[in-house]
């Protein structure tokens, strides 16, 4: 995110001497005679990016031991797409592991779009994402994320948003968990044309920096032995032995940290006429984009058409993740399903969409899109999700 946040005991300067109080007793942190702490850049882009300072007790670097690695390459099914497709969501079956519950459904070389439903915590090791950023969409559970900048609580509706690199474990109050997760390539944004030349979120922006979750409760943990450290890199995941407790920062600072950000804080644009879809946008990268539809007021022109009007997706792959609501624009549509509108076919409303649109004042829905920039392609499990039938949709 751009904008800056602290967290814990830092340094007056960076890049100095910084030690831990020798005693508890006549010294005030941070400073003292003790052990030195260890710095570490947490940057993106060399060092041109934004970036944190993060002030450790043990050295971060210490690898004790390298175990197995495991080939993580999604297993495509369809490379060459032009079918609009509904995938059935919630047909992913519930796994124990957090990361044996991801499903990858649809990828291409800029992201990785699945669902997951994890039934327990991620509590016996810690996992970082060395590939891609990731975004996590909460639709069913409660909990937090816990990470070396701090833990982060959530709840249905959540966005939690991990850069890359980001050393995590996540907790489930319940067995009960659905989730959306992307892995990005490039990093995720708010978007662009809602910022100033400084960063700062805009008036006409739909959601502010109050609005975001930032990490608290940091944790300290001063602790050596055997932590397991599970390491995505290069599309395998690499099991690594650290030394050291990875969540034993004593305090950070920067730009560069996970976040949370809520659907249900999203302020929609209305107008007149149908909006586009890009009133709606959320999140921003250089490869594609997501957006959160929301309740909202119907465009009040006094011969407005509600339902969005057919439009052609040249240029891109269209993704919406149901949510919550009624979807008015579609037809047999239920929480969890995922339609994909191929780019190079127009797509619009089902069938009688348009005319029972017109008149109505809002609408109830809640849904997440992601628009691609390039082609996606069909893993094995999203063609066992495929309805098979949704590209006749439109047949009267």
């Amino acid at each position: 995110m751009p904008f800056y946040h602290t967290l814990g005991q830092i340094p007056p300067k960076r890049h100095t001497q910084f030690a831990r109080p020798a005693s508890t007793e006549g010294t005030t942190p941070p400073f003292g005679d003790g052990p030195f702490y260890y710095e570490q850049l947490f940057g993106t882009i060399g060092f041109e990016g934004m970036s944190s300072l993060l002030y450790h007790v043990h050295r971060p670097t210490m690898v004790r031991e390298v175990l197995e690695s495991v080939d993580m390459t999604p297993k495509l099914a369809v490379q060459k797409n032009m079918l609009s497709r509904k995938l059935l969501g919630f047909g992913v079956e519930p796994a124990d592991d957090f990361l044996d519950s991801r499903v990858p459904l649809l990828v291409n070389n800029d992201l990785t779009f699945g669902l997951a439903a994890p039934r327990q915590s991620l509590t016996t090791y810690f996992y970082k994402n060395a590939d891609a950023d990731e975004m996590l969409f909460i639709h069913r559970g409660t909990g937090k994320l816990r990470t070396l900048f701090g833990t982060i609580p959530f709840q249905y509706g959540d966005y939690l948003v991990i850069p890359r690199g980001v050393i995590y474990q996540i907790e489930f109050d319940t067995p009960d968990n659905r989730l959306l997760y992307v892995e990005s390539h490039s990093p995720i944004y708010t978007p662009k044309r809602y910022r100033n030349q400084f960063g700062q979120l805009l008036e006409h922006s739909p959601f502010c920096e109050r609005d975001i979750i930032r990490p608290g409760a940091l944790e300290t943990h001063d602790e050596t032995g055997d932590f397991l450290m599970k390491i995505k890199k290069q599309g395998a995941l690499h099991s690594l032995v650290y030394a050291s407790h990875p969540f034993d920062v004593v305090g950070w600072d920067g730009y560069n940290y996970p976040y949370g950000f809520s659907i249900f804080n999203f302020e929609p644009i209305t107008g007149r006429v149908h909006q586009p879809p890009p009133v709606h946008q959320t999140f921003q990268t250089d490869s594609f984009v997501v957006c959160s539809f929301v309740p909202r007021l119907y465009d009040y022109h006094p011969k407005s058409i509600p339902a969005p009007y057919n439009h052609s997706n040249i240029d891109s792959d269209e993704v919406i993740y149901y949510v919550d609501g009624d979807f008015m624009s579609r037809n047999d549509i239920a929480p969890g399903h995922i339609t994909l509108h191929p780019g190079g076919t127009p797509h619009g409303p089902a069938p009688g969409a348009m005319e029972r649109s017109i008149g109505k004042k809002e609408t109830q829905e809640y849904a997440v899109m992601v628009d691609t920039f390039r082609p996606l392609m069909l893993t094995e499990q999203a063609v066992a999700l495929d309805d098979g039938k949704y590209y006749k949709s439109w047949i009267m």
